[in-house]
Parts: C-alpha cells; sequence; structure tokens
C-alpha cells in the first residue's frame, strides 16, 4: 500500500509511468473526518431541550419554535450547589482552568485560503507546517516533568514522596533515609525505564514513516526528498507500487484520470476515479510545469474528506485560464494510487491534512484496575491518619501532640506499600511477555504496556468492518434465472452453454462479426428434436452473462512487470489482450467480481474507454459494444444503467442492474424475485438484479433528446434528469439475480459467537453502505438467524428523529442497522434515549459512519453505561476510535501499519481477539488483582503489628523493625514469592475458550473490590495481631527477642499465605518459596545487629515461632478448605 505524502490536487496525470525509485509514500498519523464541523455550526442551544420521547405524534405538526418551550434537558436541571462540588465539581472546576491556560499558552494559529504556487514553495506567503508525523507524547525536554506529573498524579505515589521528604526534617525522622527514598527512587528509575523504551520505539516507527522516500518534480528533473521534507507548492510524483519493480501501465484508462483506493481514509474499498487539471494535460512535457505561470487558490483546511473548493489559475496565457477545482480533483493523504503516475502540487502538510486535524492527540490510557488500587489506597491513608489520631488521643494530647501525630502517620506509612507500584507495573511487563510469547496467537504484539488488564474487563466490543470482519475479496456464487439456479459447483455448465453459443457463430463470425445476441434465437430453429426448455435456458444463460459483462463501470488494465518494457500503441493493444497481465479497475468491488466472473465462464472484458468497450468470446472473437448513455449508482437510485448499440447489428439495448428493492418496481411482474432474493441475504449474499430491455431508433433519439434537454434545465436538474430516466425503466425484462459473498477473515463466527457468550456486546462500525453492512451482519453472525434487524430509516430533523425512535422503542430483542446522518440528528437531540435503547440490542451497526462518529460512539459509551470499551480496527479510518476506546487493538494484516501505530494491542487476525480476551485478559485482570491485594496485606500485617506494639509501649512513636529489617521485609524475603502469583492461574486456557462465560464475571470486577479488600483487612489485623501478642506472651528475658520471634513468625506467614492463594502450582512458585526462606535463613548469620544469635538456634525458638505461625495461618486454611467445598466458584466446579 502506499499513502500520498499530504493532500494535493491532481495536477497531471500520466499513465506510462517512467522508471524511477518506487515511491512508497506514506503518512500514517492521518486520518480523515468530517462529522465535528456540522455538529458545532448547526446546533442552536434551544434545540438540545429535550422533549419526552413518547409524546404524540400531533405535536410535530406544530412549528419548530414551539420547542423553545420545552423542558430543559435533565442535565441542565441538576443542583450545582455545595453537595455538587464536594462531589465532584471541583475537578470539573480545576479541569476548565487547566484547559483554558493552556489555550491562552498554545494560542492555535488560524488557519486560512492559501494561494499556492506550481513547483515554487518560496512563492508562499505563510509558513506552513512541517509534513512530518509523530506519535511521541513527550520531547527531549518534557520527558522527566511529563513522566513524574504522570507518576505522581496517582495519589500513592505522591504520598510516599511527601513522607520520603518528611524525613529530611529532624524532629519527624524515624529510621534511616534509604528506608524510604530507596523504594521510591526504585519504583521512578522503573517507570522512566519503561516509558523511555516506550518512547524510543514510537520514535523509531515515526522516523521510519517520516524518512520514506519521494520523488520531486524539479526544473532539474526528478530528486528523491524524505517524506518529512516536502513542502507546500512542490511537484510531487506518486506511483503504484509494484511487488518487484514498476509495473507499467498501458494507456487503457481515460487518460488525464486515475484510479485512488481510500479505504485507509474512510473504510470504502471502492477504487474512486479522479480527473486532472485540462489545462496541464495539454502540456508536451512534464518539465513545461514550470515554464508556466500558474497557482492554485485552495480553501482553508478543514474537517471535510468529501468536499473540496479551489481555482486553478495561469496567467502566462492571453486570456487567463481559469478551471474549478472539486474533490474530483484531490489526493488526500492516506490514500492509494491504483494506477499509473500522478503529478500533484502539495497543498496541505503536517498537521494541516484533512486526516491529522481529525486526529486526537495520543492519550495516556489508565486501566480501571489502577483506578481501582488508588481509590483502595486513599481508603487505607484514611484509616491510617484515624489510627494516628486514636494513638494520639490514648496518649492524651500532651506536649507536642501534633508532631507525634505526624511521627505516627510516617510509622504506618507501611500500611500503604510503596511495592504495590513496582509489583504492578512488573506484573504488567510480564503479562505483554507472555501475550507476544503465546504460540497460539503468532504475530501479537503489545505496544501499550500499563493496560492488560483491561482485556479482561470488555463489555464493549466496537470493530470495523472492511478488513477486520471481511478480507476484502469479493467472490462470485450464486446465478439464478427464476427457474434454475446455479451455484460454485455448477458454473462449468454455464461455460459449456457460452461455448455452444458462440460456437454457432464462429463460421461467419470473422467474416461480417455477425452478433451474438442473435444467434441463440436463430439456433433454435433447426434442432426441433432437442428439448425446448434446455434451449431456452441455454438462451437465457447467454443473455444473462452478456448483460453483466456489459452492465458495469469496470475498467481493464494491462501491467507489464518487464522493467521499462511498454507497448504502448493502440494497435498493438487491440489484437493483443494477454490474459496473464489484465486487472480490472472499478468503483465498487463487487463490480470487479461480477466481471471476473463472466471472464471464467468465456466471456471477457479486454478493453474499455469513454465511448466503447469490447469483450472477447471463447473462441477468441473480440465483438465491439458502443456506449451510448451510462448512468451511474447512486446511494439514492440504488441501481446503474448503460444503453449499448452493438458494432455489427445497430441493435440499442439499455441494461440495467440494481438493489431488489430499487429493481422490483421496474421489472416485469414475477413470482420468484423476493423470495429469491430473500434467501440469497440469509445466506449472506450480496444481490444484485439485473434486467434489460431493447430500444428501437425512434425510442432512443426521443430519449436522448429529453435526457439533454433536461441536463441543460436551471432549476431542478436532478430532478428532471431522473424523471427522463425513469420513463425507460418500465416493463423491463428480468434477466437474473446474481449472488456475491465478500470473503470473512478465517474464523469470524465462532469468534464472535464465543464473544457473545462471553457477554461482550458487539458494535460494528464502518465508512461502508448500509446495504453491505446489513449483508456482512447476518453473513458474519453478528447477527444471529433469529433475530429481526431494524433499520433506522434516514433522518433530518427532529420530528423524524422522534418518531423513528419511538417506532424502535416499540422492537423487542432487534439488532438495529443505523446510517452516520440519522445518528447525528438522533445524538443532536436525543442523546440520552438513543444510547439507552441502542444498549439494549443484541448488536448495533453504524454504516456510513464518519472516523470522528466513530470516536464520538466510543466516547458516548464510556459515558453512558461507564463499562469498558474495546475499539478494533485496521485502516487510518480507525485511528480515533482506537485511540478514544479503553483498550484499542489493530488487525495489520489488512490495511496497513497507520492504525497499528496508535494501538495497544496488535493482532494479525481477527480470530485472535477471543484467545487475547478470554486467556489472557483473564490472567491479567485476576493476577493483578491478586498481587495488589496481597502486596496491601503484606504493608497491612506490619502495620497492624507496629500499632499493638505502640499501645503495649505507652503508645510510644517507636518503630519495632528499623533499617535493613523493614527494607528485606518488602524486597528479598518476600518479593519473589509474591510476585509469583503473576504465574497463577484459576483456569486451564482450554476451559476460559470452551466456556467463554466464565468471563462474565470478570467485567462485574469482583476480584477486587472493597469487599475482597475488607476480607484482607480483617485477615491482616487477625495475623498482625496473633504474630505480635504471641511473641509478647513469649518473650522470655530481652526486647531482641520479641523482634526475632515475631519478625521470623511474619515471613514464614506471608510465605505460607502466599501458597494459600495459589491455585495453579508452577515450578518458579516453589523454587521462589524455597529462595526466600533460604535467603533469610543464610542472612541470619549477618543480622546480629537485631537478632541474639545465641537464642535463634535453641530449640525454644523454633517451637514458638512455630506455634504462632501455625495459629496465625491454620484457620485460614480450614475457612479456605470449608468454602471450596460447601460454596465453590464456578471456575472451579467446572476445573472438576
Amino acid at each position: 500500500d502506499i499513502m500520498s505524502p499530504g493532500d494535493f490536487p491532481v495536477c497531471s496525470c500520466e499513465l506510462c509511468a517512467t522508471p524511477g525509485h518506487r515511491n512508497q509514500a506514506n503518512l500514517s498519523s492521518v486520518t480523515m473526518l468530517f462529522f465535528l464541523s456540522r455538529y458545532s455550526l448547526e446546533d442552536e442551544p434551544s434545540n438540545l431541550d429535550e422533549m419526552p420521547l413518547m409524546m404524540s405524534e400531533e405535536g410535530f405538526e406544530n412549528d419548530e419554535s414551539d420547542y423553545h418551550t420545552l423542558p430543559r434537558a435533565r442535565a441542565n436541571q441538576r443542583q450545582r450547589g455545595l453537595g455538587w462540588l464536594l462531589m465532584g465539581g471541583w475537578k470539573i472546576l480545576c479541569g476548565s482552568c487547566c484547559d483554558c491556560l493552556a489555550r491562552m499558552c498554545r494560542r492555535t494559529k488560524e488557519l486560512k485560503a492559501r494561494t499556492v504556487w506550481l513547483g515554487h514553495p518560496e512563492k508562499c506567503e505563510e509558513k506552513y507546517p512541517k509534513n512530518a508525523i509523530k506519535n511521541q507524547k513527550y520531547n527531549f525536554f518534557t520527558f522527566v516533568p511529563g513522566v513524574l506529573y504522570q507518576q505522581f498524579k496517582f495519589f500513592l505515589n505522591l504520598y510516599f514522596l511527601v513522607v520520603a521528604c518528611s524525613q529530611f526534617v529532624p524532629s519527624l525522622k524515624i529510621g534511616y533515609l534509604y528506608t524510604y527514598w530507596a523504594p521510591l527512587g526504585f519504583v521512578m528509575a522503573v517507570t522512566m525505564v519503561r516509558e523511555a523504551v516506550d518512547e524510543v520505539r514510537r520514535y523509531q516507527r515515526d522516523k521510519e514513516m517520516n524518512s520514506q522516500l519521494y520523488s520531486k518534480l524539479t526544473v532539474r528533473g526528478k530528486v528523491q526528498v524524505k517524506s518529512s521534507d516536502i513542502q507546500v507548492g512542490d511537484l510531487i510524483i506518486v506511483e503504484k507500487v509494484g511487488i518487484k519493480s514498476i509495473p507499467t501501465v498501458k494507456p487503457f484508462v481515460f487518460l488525464g484520470s486515475c484510479f485512488i483506493r481510500t479505504d485507509q481514509l474512510d473504510g470504502e474499498t471502492d477504487w474512486k476515479l479522479k480527473v486532472a487539471v485540462v489545462c496541464t494535460q495539454r502540456l508536451p512535457a512534464l518539465g513545461d510545469l514550470f515554464s508556466i505561470n500558474a497557482y492554485v487558490y485552495a480553501q482553508k483546511p478543514q474537517l471535510d474528506i468529501h468536499s473540496f473548493e479551489g481555482n486553478f489559475t495561469r496567467e502566462d496565457g492571453d486570456p487567463q485560464i481559469h478551471e474549478s477545482l472539486s474533490i474530483d480533483h484531490t489526493l488526500w493523504a492516506s490514500t492509494i494510487v491504483a494506477s499509473g503516475t500522478v503529478i500533484g502540487v502539495v497543498i496541505y502538510t503536517g498537521k494541516e491534512t484533512r486526516s491529522v486535524l481529525n486526529t486526537s492527540s495520543p492519550k495516556n490510557k489508565v486501566g480501571l484496575l489502577d483506578l481501582e488500587l488508588n481509590r483502595l489506597t486513599k481508603a487505607l491513608f484514611l484509616a491510617q491518619v484515624v489510627l494516628s489520631i486514636v494513638m494520639v488521643a490514648l496518649q492524651g494530647f500532651v506536649g507536642p501532640w501534633f508532631r507525634n501525630l505526624f511521627r505516627f502517620i510516617v510509622l504506618f506509612s507501611y500500611i500503604i506499600p510503596i511495592s504495590l507500584r513496582v509489583n504492578l507495573d512488573m506484573g504488567k511487563s510480564a503479562y505483554g511477555w507472555m501475550i507476544m510469547k503465546d504460540e497460539n496467537i503468532p504475530g501479537t504484539v503489545v505496544r501499550t504496556s500499563t493496560i492488560p488488564e483491561e482485556l479482561g474487563r470488555l463489555v464493549y466490543l466496537l470493530t470495523d468492518k472492511t478488513g477486520t470482519l471481511t478480507q476484502n475479496e469479493m467472490i462470485f456464487k450464486r446465478l439464478h434465472l427464476g427457474t434454475v439456479s446455479y451455484g460454485t459447483d455448477t458454473m462449468d455448465e454455464i461455460q459449456s452453454h457460452i461455448g455452444q453459443s458462440y460456437a454457432q457463430v464462429i463460421p461467419h463470425s470473422y467474416s461480417n462479426s455477425s452478433s451474438p445476441s442473435r444467434k441463440p434465437q436463430p439456433a433454435q430453429a433447426p434442432k426441433a428434436a432437442a428439448p425446448k426448455v434446455r434451449r431456452s435456458v441455454s438462451s437465457r444463460i447467454h443473455e444473462a452473462v452478456k448483460a453483466i459483462a456489459l452492465c458495469h463501470n469496470v475498467t481493464p488494465v494491462y501491467e507489464s512487470r518487464a522493467n521499462g518494457e511498454t507497448e504502448s500503441t493502440a494497435a498493438e493493444a487491440d489484437q493483443d489482450f494477454s490474459d496473464d497481465n489484465r486487472t480490472y479497475q472499478a468503483s465498487s468491488p463487487d463490480e470487479v467480481a461480477l466481471v471476473r466472473w463472466t471472464e471464467s465462464v468465456g466471456l471477457t472484458l479486454v478493453n474499455r474507454d469513454l465511448t466503447s468497450l469490447q469483450l472477447k468470446t471463447p473462441a477468441g472473437q473480440v465483438l465491439t459494444y458502443y456506449i451510448l448513455q451510462i448512468f451511474p449508482f447512486t446511494s439514492e437510485s440504488k441501481r446503474m444503467g448503460i444503453i449499448i448499440r452493438e458494432e455489427t447489428t445497430g441493435d440499442i439495448t439499455f441494461y440495467m442492474k440494481g438493489a431488489d428493492v430499487a429493481m422490483a418496481s421496474i421489472v416485469q411482474y414475477n413470482d420468484w424475485l423476493e423470495e429469491e432474493c430473500g434467501n440469497m441475504a440469509r445466506e449472506g449474499l450480496r444481490t444484485l438484479v439485473v434486467a434489460k430491455k431493447s430500444l428501437s431508433e425512434e425510442q432512443y433519439t426521443d430519449f436522448e433528446n429529453r435526457y439533454n434537454q433536461a441536463k441543460l434545465s436551471i432549476h431542478d436538474r436532478a430532478l428532471k434528469v431522473s424523471a427522463v430516466v425513469e420513463s425507460l425503466e418500465r416493463e423491463m425484462e428480468l434477466l437474473c439475480l446474481t449472488g456475491v459473498e465478500d470473503q470473512l477473515q478465517a474464523d469470524v463466527r465462532p469468534t464472535l459467537e464465543l464473544l457473545r457468550n462471553a457477554g461482550i456486546k458487539i458494535w460494528m462500525l464502518t465508512g461502508d453502505k448500509l446495504e453491505t453492512a446489513t449483508c456482512i451482519a447476518k453473513s458474519s453472525h453478528l447477527v444471529s438467524r433469529s433475530q429481526d434487524i431494524h433499520v433506522f430509516r434516514s433522518v433530518s430533523n427532529r420530528g423524524e428523529a422522534h418518531l423513528e425512535l419511538n417506532a424502535f422503542r416499540r422492537k423487542h430483542d432487534c439488532a438495529l442497522v443505523i446510517s452516520g446522518d440519522s445518528l447525528e440528528v438522533c445524538l443532536r437531540y436525543y442523546e440520552h434515549e438513543f444510547v439507552e435503547l441502542a444498549c439494549q440490542c443484541p448488536a448495533v451497526v453504524c454504516c456510513r459512519c464518519s472516523p470522528t462518529q466513530k470516536a464520538q460512539i466510543v466516547h458516548l459509551l464510556k459515558q453512558h453505561t461507564a463499562n469498558r470499551t474495546c475499539a478494533i480496527g485496521d485502516g487510518g479510518n480507525d485511528v480515533s476510535m482506537i485511540q478514544a476506546a479503553d483498550c484499542g487493538i489493530v488487525g495489520y494484516g489488512g490495511e496497513g501499519k497507520q492504525a497499528s501505530l496508535a494501538a495497544d494491542f496488535s493482532i494479525t487476525q481477527f480470530k485472535h481477539i477471543g484467545r487475547l480476551l478470554m486467556v489472557h485478559g483473564r490472567n491479567s485482570y485476576k493476577r493483578s488483582a491478586a498481587l495488589g491485594q496481597f502486596v496491601m496485606h503484606r504493608g497491612m500485617i506490619i502495620s497492624t503489628m507496629q500499632a499493638v506494639f505502640s499501645s503495649i509501649f505507652y503508645f510510644a512513636s517507636v518503630p519495632l523493625y528499623q533499617g535493613f529489617l523493614m527494607v528485606g521485609y518488602s524486597t528479598i524475603y518476600t518479593m519473589f514469592p509474591v510476585f509469583s502469583l503473576v504465574l497463577d492461574q484459576d483456569v486451564k486456557p482450554e476451559m476460559a475458550l470452551l466456556y467463554p462465560e466464565l468471563y462474565k464475571d470478570l467485567t462485574k470486577g469482583r476480584s477486587l473490590s472493597f469487599k475482597t479488600f475488607l476480607i484482607w483487612v480483617l485477615i491482616s489485623i487477625y495475623q498482625g495481631g496473633i504474630l505480635m501478642y504471641g511473641a509478647l506472651v513469649m518473650f522470655e528475658s530481652e526486647f531482641v527477642h520479641v523482634v526475632a520471634i515475631s519478625f521470623t513468625a511474619l515471613i514464614l506467614t506471608e510465605l505460607l499465605m502466599v501458597a494459600l492463594n495459589i491455585r495453579t502450582w508452577h515450578w518458579l512458585m516453589v523454587l521462589a518459596e524455597f529462595l526466600s526462606l533460604g535467603c533469610y535463613i543464610a542472612s541470619l548469620a549477618f543480622l546480629n545487629e537485631y537478632f541474639d544469635l545465641g537464642f535463634i538456634t535453641t530449640p525454644a525458638f523454633l517451637w514458638k515461632v512455630s506455634v504462632i505461625t501455625v495459629v496465625s495461618c491454620l484457620p485460614l486454611y480450614i475457612i479456605k478448605y470449608l468454602k471450596r467445598k460447601f460454596s465453590p466458584p464456578s471456575y472451579s466446579k467446572l476445573s472438576s
């Protein structure tokens, strides 16, 4: 795939490519959006008032001004008092102030219309942005402040910074400085290294994109320039990329035009025809572009990718030449040249291209688990402050009580463990490594290492269609003639019928090129003995195939892959149509599939220009047909037509094909069309009805006169033209019904079913047509066969939206299909009601969605449901959606690298998402929840022991354990067993995939909640109390024995508690347990500062420690056994 270097109009289009550097043009951060400009301009405050949805329909007979008297929106009714301020209003106020300050600092430059001189960037009046993409979050100067801000905005880290700083105050100092600063420094170092690695990777990807070479046309000829060095006014040559060399395109496409692909821009796979400026086509050589004095006046950069207004002016002529420019003359960034060589003048670059204007800047995503743990740490801090106040109160607030209060806060600071962030961050890295090493999902890349737990909490999956669910390959599957139907296994019968039809005319054809269309009928007379049905079917097949081969807008293109070799003469081309080098170009992949099918059965389209097309018969004879009129497909008419005159006989035939809803009233009466269309649609096939009508010379002349007259009318031109065409569209002969299948990605159906069973609601957001989107929704089983589909009809104002929403409200358990325009209207007036209704649907399909609308839908779901969302796409048009979702996934097998730069995870096939969520999402969330709570337990148990110790020794703010004991407790003595929880799993991967219903429990967040947290608090208080009181009861003559007994029992208790929490043992877990125990025993020899080595080696020490440890852990083991026996969790029932 290649992408254009910036947005530019096609200046000149040469179809014989000159040999040169392979231009792999790429600007992968850009994406094209348009929705917001209209949204903001049309809204008036009065129109945002809500009205009750079930209001009677008579209400809409009144004037629009009546809406002004309706009640204000519910949101505006909320009282903004003190309660609002305390409950979160302060955050909104602070955020608004920060936004205002940021806007004042940035002062974005106002976008203006521009005059661009051809090939003279130096003549530009203003300085335009550099043509470089940047996906980095920081630069060299903002990296350290930015990372520190991102870390210290978490209460946990900010709290530890304050505690560590307090140790510089002599009266507050407790223990050694390194016990506070070493862990904090380690946390910051780990975080900075991880962020730096991510940032360097982004920088390298950006550099790779910005360094891609282009051919720039200068006065001295072609030179190679980097993508980032392209300027407004440069003349850039963009060529189609070949596999090994540049394919040379013979001049079969209309001169001064080319086809482009826009699937990375708007999701549509249609090839779009772009035309060059007429004036420049008359220049004899490329260099003459510099000898003329010409400029382009272009509108200011804007969001709308579907419109462009500008003028081309050549001043050196007499008179001056003026030519208007439209969207048909432009190639936006992120589009791909499908054929030929395009020379364009660059109009917009970098941040001003259509796509970048609409791409949101990359944001730091924070997982739900991190937010939940942040809330729990705040609760712990509150408990710590309360405990400290209680201690000071029990002292009687004597002496400098405020200083004592702060000393107690510092003393109990281990209640919030700083190792929590280290363990979680290292755990996230481990999960990412496991995902990338999983052989069942090869090629998966974790690009954001901070949110793997989000994969286990998803409720909404928003997916693109083109290239994500589908392979984007159309295959002809079914031909139905009314009485007989042909599938893929009976196509050889059609081939033999076509062969026979044309074989009968071979003796006459070389001399007079007799019309094949008339031959099947004379052929019936001599063979009276043959069955009539047989002859009738053969004739009908021949007519149907010929109609399909003629009624389209497909152009065959011949590519010679020999370097530099071109066969350019038209005479040569007419005589030698090599099948090997032929490719078809069209504005719709359906049309290409139909023409490829006619080629496979023997009737091949070999040439086409503006006025004629040629077919080759199975015998090799070339038949010519003249194109008299062509009526292109539009979304309103849902059909296309062509009037053809046969070269030899002069017969005029009007062929038409289109959607069944449009064609049903046009064709003659029949009793099978509606039923067969329904049957094919249920199979997920895209249907087209083909019909024809023979015209006499007089009929056509009369039509042509009326048609030309209608095209010249000034008022209601479109209506008059369509009325004239409709006069022909009566009583047409129905020839056949075709069924084409858009190939789905491998295992899409079982994957969607797996996700549905897991309780994940799937929304398909696509830029494609409504009919196409509905077909894919059915064929992929996004909508099950038993479900109804409610197609939300097109609405343009509030009244229509109200009535249609009421109609939709009455439906139950049906999938919703809605277009982007209708969605925009609904969201403007009935945002809350629409989202509420849509969320009740089993599936939602939004078609004709702009990229901005995709992102807006994600924001709405997050805002109204407070559930976690995941977006999966593969093109540039999905970037905003991917960035807006809580978790962005890219399938980078299809449409290139662009979206993968913005994603959190990249997968090679859609089916891999099942394992990514069910297995890795589950494990990541469960493990992090267990790890986080256990690390908190480790801090709470030692804080409980400190509280018991202080209360017994006259509420003195003296630490129980000092120096290395505290550092060693949270590092070498317990770190490895606790961290080994990242290897634990409650369910085997096969079981998680076999029973996706288990995933539903995860979305409820029961693994980490205030309930589970309180259970851990109670366990910590119980164990801390037992350990401390047991040691005090058993301590003999010296205080040092209390420290030795309690600390050793504490280490053993922690190791046993890790073992209690493990559900599936791994050999590394066993190793970690024994390694930690070994480290502790070995270190006792060096801890004579804290322990009495003589006492430690006595049997009394061993039995006292053993008794305390058993009393603290045995009850918990018994409770766990009883709970598993009488109230087992759902996953344990399956595993047993």
